[in-house]
């Protein structure tokens, strides 16, 4: 048990080490807890857009040190403060002298990416202040695409991951994890073994329309989505009948005296051409009586005789 206790206290922070040794009671290590606890504030996690900015907030007032770390590598600072300057230690983290004077430690990262999320921490001389959470919003991909062509799905991150298809047609016996993606090391379904290939992506080759549907790239142990791929493999046959339509509906038109409102509006544009047809006609034999009208009239007034 004791063990215990003394890892918990290097976890929280080394100054507690001796406080947790000189304790022999329940009562002492339930008090110790409770104090480490409550110096640590956790809010909601920060989510952000890829390659977006981030700003992780903690707001307590610290007369010393100020640092921000990530939660499993307490020993490498990213960026710190203290009275008289603040410094990023490593590149796109930053912290702001002004801010925090005023009590403000937040930690700003430049460019978030899905190598940054997870845990992150703050303290003050060594001890605890802040755990802020990142989080990176999946990405939406639509790809469309012809049988014969490769499926090409970026991993986006160096950690374990995981394929999972889901069909959206009919049922389909290959719906849920198709691949796994360890480093180097692609495992794939007996199916999909044969047509995949791993480099910096991972390529399904020579897709057919049953191939379409949705592609989930998780990370393995946590299952966080990282990107969404909601692929359609188009139907060359569909895709011609489509095309002939199509061109039928401008050949109807043409023929039914509207060609020009079948080229903007399609296959509408033969009913438009057949109802407006009759009445331009209409429109076009008063137009050349009023106007063979209006030509007697002139000649009378010239003092022509008509012809009967």
């Amino acid at each position: 048990m004791l063990l215990c206790y003394r890892g918990a206290a290097c976890w929280f922070g080394r100054e507690r080490r001796s406080v947790l040794q000189a304790c022999s009671s329940a009562l002492c290590v339930l008090i110790f807890l409770t104090t480490t606890l409550s110096t640590v504030s956790g809010g909601s996690p920060v989510k952000v857009k890829l390659h977006d900015s981030a700003t992780l907030s903690c707001s307590v007032r610290c007369s010393g040190l100020a640092r921000w770390t990530v939660f499993h590598k307490r020993s490498d600072t990213l960026a710190e403060c203290d009275q008289t300057s603040c410094r990023s230690v490593k590149e796109g983290y930053q912290m702001i002298h002004d801010q925090y004077l005023k009590g403000n430690l937040s930690l700003i990262i430049t460019d978030a990416d899905f190598s940054k999320r997870g845990w992150y921490t703050s303290d003050c001389d060594g001890k605890d202040l802040c755990n802020v959470q990142l989080l990176i919003e999946p990405l939406n991909t639509v790809v469309q695409i012809k049988p014969g062509e490769p499926l090409v799905l970026n991993l986006d991150v160096s950690d374990p991951v995981e394929v999972h298809y889901n069909s959206t047609g009919a049922a389909n016996q290959s719906s849920g994890q198709i691949c796994t993606v360890d480093g180097r090391s692609l495992q794939c379904k007996p199916e999909y073994t044969q047509r995949s290939s791993l480099t910096s992506h991972l390529e399904l080759r020579n897709v057919i329309p049953s191939d379409s549907g949705v592609y989930t790239v998780m990370e393995a142990k946590y299952k966080e989505v990282f990107h969404t791929y909601t692929v359609t493999v188009q139907d060359e046959q569909q895709s011609r009948m489509e095309k002939h339509a199509y061109q039928k509906g401008l050949e109807d038109g043409y023929h039914n005296g509207l060609g020009i409102g079948v080229v903007v509006f399609g296959i509408p544009g033969v009913i438009l051409g057949i109802l407006t047809v009759p009445r331009m006609r209409r429109l076009m034999g008063n137009c050349c009586q009023r106007h063979t009208s209006g030509r007697n009239e002139a000649k009378e007034e010239e003092g022509a005789v008509p012809i009967a």
